[in-house]
C-alpha cells in the first residue's frame, strides 16, 4: 500500500482491529492512529510518498521478576508492555539499509559490510549493521530498505529501548523478506548478539526476549541455545493494582563497566568453583564452598552470587503465585525481591556516584505509601533509572500524585500488558 493510501486507510478507522490487537485499548487505538500518520508523513517526506509500505512495531519490557539472573542462565519473569517502537518500511533495490530514527541521524548501512567494528561501539549503526549479520548468518534473506522510525519507550527508563529498537530491525527483515518465517527466540538471539558484538555492551537475553516473544512470559535460561519460554496464565487486569514504573531521572550514563560487574562478579565465583555461569552449580554447592571463595573473590561476589541462586528461586514463586491467582502472595515475592537486589546485589545506585541515590529514595517514598498494600522494587539493570510498583488501584492516583511531586509531573508511567512481542501491524 502507498503511503498517502495508508495514511487515508488509517485516518479512515480501517486497521483499527489491527492497532487494538497490539494496543487492546480503544483509547490506546485513537492515539495511535495520530502516531502511525504521523510517522507516515515523516516517512513520505524523507523517502517519497510514492513508495509501497509496511509499518513494523516492537514493544518495551518491564521485569517483573529475576533482576540480574539472565546473564548468568537464570530465571526471568517479564512482560511486553504497550511502549514501542515502530517503522514505516519500504524495500529497496540498493542493497543498503537506511534508517532515520525521530531525533537522530540517519544510520546507514552497506549490507556487503557486516562485520564488527570496535571502532563503532556505542553507535547505533552499529546495532543495525549486527542485526542484519545476525539474519544472514541464520541463512535468511538479508536486502536493503529504507524505514523511519519513532519510539515513546523511554531511552534510560529500564523498559529497554535499545532492545525494543533491535527487535523491531529483526522484525522488519522479518515480515518484508523472510514472510516473518524469524522465531521471536532467534529475532531475541539475534538482537543480543548485535548489543554484544557490534555495539560492545555486554548484555543478557532477557529484554531482547521479553520484547520479542511479548505477553507475560517466565523464560528459563538454563539452556541459552534453547531457553524455556512459557506464557504465563493470569489476567493483570482483574488484580485490582496497576503496574507503575517510575522515572527517577537519575544520571545513566558512565555505568556500563557497573553493569559489566555484576555479570562478572557472577562470574567469578562460577569460576572459582570450575564453572562458566553460576546456573551451573547448585546452591547447597555454593553455600558451602564461601569459606574456601573468601579472599579468591570479593565479599561483593559473593552476596551477588547469593541474590542470584534466591532470585532464580523467587521467579518461580512468583510465577506459582499468578498461576494460582494469589496476588497477595506475588507482592510478597516482588518486594523480597526488591530487598535482595537493594542489599546483595546492591545495584540500586552507583559506587563511583553515591551520594546520588534517586532509585534509593523512590523505594523508600513507595514503601511509605504502599506498605501493607502493594509492591515495590529496582527495576531492570539498576543504579540509575526506574523502579516498579504494583499499586492497588484505590490509592494510584494518591501514589502518582506523591511520587510525581518528588520526580517531577509525568514521572509515574501508568502501563499495561501488551499481548504480542515484535510484529507487523500493517
Amino acid at each position: 500500500m502507498k503511503v498517502k493510501e495508508m495514511i487515508c486507510a488509517i485516518s479512515a478507522g480501517k486497521f483499527d482491529e489491527n492497532l487494538k490487537k497490539v494496543y487492546v485499548l480503544d483509547s490506546a487505538v485513537l492515539k495511535q492512529r495520530d502516531r502511525y500518520v504521523e510517522l507516515l508523513n515523516t516517512f513520505g517526506e524523507l523517502f517519497g510518498f510514492d513508495r509501497d509500505v509496511n509499518i513494523v512495531s516492537a514493544p518495551g519490557r518491564t521485569e517483573v521478576c529475576g533482576n540480574h539472573t539472565d546473564h548468568n542462565n537464570g530465571k526471568v519473569l517479564a512482560a511486553s508492555i504497550n511502549l514501542d517502537a515502530i517503522a514505516v518500511v519500504a524495500k529497496n533495490d540498493d542493497n543498503i539499509i537506511r534508517v532515520k530514527s525521530q531525533g537522530h541521524r540517519m544510520n546507514l548501512v552497506d549490507l556487503d559490510e557486516l562485520t564488527p567494528d570496535e571502532n563503532k561501539f556505542g553507535d547505533s549503526t552499529a546495532l543495525v549493521q549486527g542485526v542484519a549479520a545476525g539474519v544472514k548468518e541464520l541463512g535468511f534473506d538479508v536486502k536493503g530498505f529504507d524505514a523511519c522510525t519513532t519510539s515513546d519507550v523511554m531511552g534510560g527508563s529500564g523498559l529497554s529501548s535499545s532492545a525494543a529498537f533491535e527487535v523491531l530491525l529483526g522484525s522488519i527483515l522479518s515480515y518484508v523478506y523472510n514472510d516473518g518465517k524469524i522465531s521471536s527466540v532467534d529475532i531475541a538471539k539475534i538482537s543480543q548478539t548485535a548489543e554484544n558484538k557490534f555495539f560492545g555492551k555486554p548484555c543478557g537475553l532477557l529484554d531482547q526476549m521479553a520484547s520479542s516473544v511479548g505477553t507475560f512470559v517466565t523464560i528459563d535460561f538454563k539452556s541459552v541455545k534453547e531457553p524455556v519460554i512459557k506464557k504465563v496464565d493470569f489476567d493483570f487486569s482483574q488484580s485490582g493494582h496497576s503496574l507503575c514504573i517510575v522515572d527517577t531521572h537519575g544520571n545513566h550514563s558512565d555505568l556500563t563497566d557497573d553493569y559489566a560487574a555484576v555479570r562478572g562478579e557472577m562470574e567469578s565465583v562460577a569460576k572459582a568453583m570450575g564453572k562458566s555461569v553460576l546456573r551451573e552449580i547448585s546452591y547447597e554447592d555454593f553455600f558451602c564452598a564461601i569459606p574456601e571463595l573468601t579472599g579468591k573473590v570479593n565479599d561483593r561476589a559473593i552476596l551477588r552470587a547469593i541474590h542470584f541462586f534466591n532470585e532464580n528461586k523467587r521467579v518461580d514463586k512468583a510465577v506459582q503465585c499468578l498461576e494460582n491467582n494469589d496476588f497477595e502472595g506475588f507482592k510478597q515475592i516482588i518486594i523480597e525481591s526488591g530487598r535482595s537486589s537493594y542489599m546483595l546485589n546492591q545495584n540500586v545506585y552507583s559506587p563511583k556516584n553515591p551520594t546520588e541515590q534517586k532509585l534509593s529514595l523512590a523505594l523508600a517514598i513507595s514503601e511509605e505509601i504502599l506498605k501493607g498494600k502493594g509492591a515495590w522494587r529496582v527495576h531492570g539493570g539498576g543504579f540509575a533509572g526506574t523502579i516498579q510498583a504494583f499499586v492497588p488501584n484505590d490509592i494510584l492516583e494518591t501514589y502518582k500524585t506523591k511520587i510525581e511531586a518528588v520526580f517531577g509531573e509525568g514521572s509515574c508511567y501508568v502501563l499495561i500488558i501488551r499481548p504480542v512481542g515484535g510484529t507487523l501491524v500493517i
